[in-house]
């Protein structure tokens, strides 16, 4: 947060991953990012969002975000652990097309509202989407995110996910306790864990299992 504070921070185009242990910042700095953009903070378009229990930094409220002559206004803030309340808000609408989120199963949900309401330029941010995806819908919203990047639009991803990070041309941001820094997707801390765990998982598992 102080780096945040001092030096501010330059959002390429196309797409920027946050990357990071639980606890190092990412879902908080791109809450606050979302929220000075004008997003709910439980996620939703500028036009509308659900709102229940406040428990958001004041981070967005400190922001200010400076933005091109072209800047797109319309965007989306996807965040993971409050959709089921988003698609309450949507089947609550009069006439509201979306009314059949609740009926899919959590990645089908995902992989709908990706295809729904971020599916052409602007803004969007990203709170860790990988939760409800399958290693293979996952690979399929690695390849709507280049689509949709490659068609000008700019998106701020939190991800724990080494396979959404892998994205040719994304900006890759590592966030932990030297703060932020821009890194190269196989000097990440997750690859390299996620590469040693998959070559010999009992060395993780016997500290762990009897």
């Amino acid at each position: 947060m102080a780096q945040l504070h001092d030096d501010g921070l330059d959002l390429a185009p196309g797409v920027t991953f946050l990357v990071g242990e639980n606890g190092s910042g990412k879902s908080t700095v791109l809450e606050g990012i979302a929220m000075a953009f004008g997003f709910p903070a439980e996620g939703g378009s500028r036009n509308g969002g659900v709102s229940t229990r406040r428990s958001e930094s004041p981070l967005g409220e400190w922001l200010k975000l400076e933005r091109g002559l072209v800047a797109p206004k319309w965007g989306f803030f996807l965040r993971a652990e409050t959709m089921h309340g988003y698609y309450s808000y949507l089947e609550a609408l009069p006439d509201s097309p979306d009314r059949d989120f609740h009926e899919m199963s959590h990645g089908e949900s995902f992989l709908a509202l990706l295809d729904r309401k971020i599916d052409s330029p602007g803004f969007f941010c990203l709170d860790e989407p990988e939760a409800a995806l399958s290693f293979s819908s996952t690979l399929h919203y690695l390849g709507q995110l280049d689509t949709l990047a490659k068609a000008g639009a700019q998106i701020v991803c939190a991800t724990h996910s080494p396979v959404l990070a892998s994205l040719p041309g994304a900006t890759i941001l590592e966030l932990g306790e030297w703060g932020i820094r821009e890194s190269e997707w196989d000097d990440l801390e997750i690859v390299q864990h996620w590469r040693s765990f998959l070559d010999a998982p009992g060395r993780y598992l016997r500290h762990i299992v009897d």
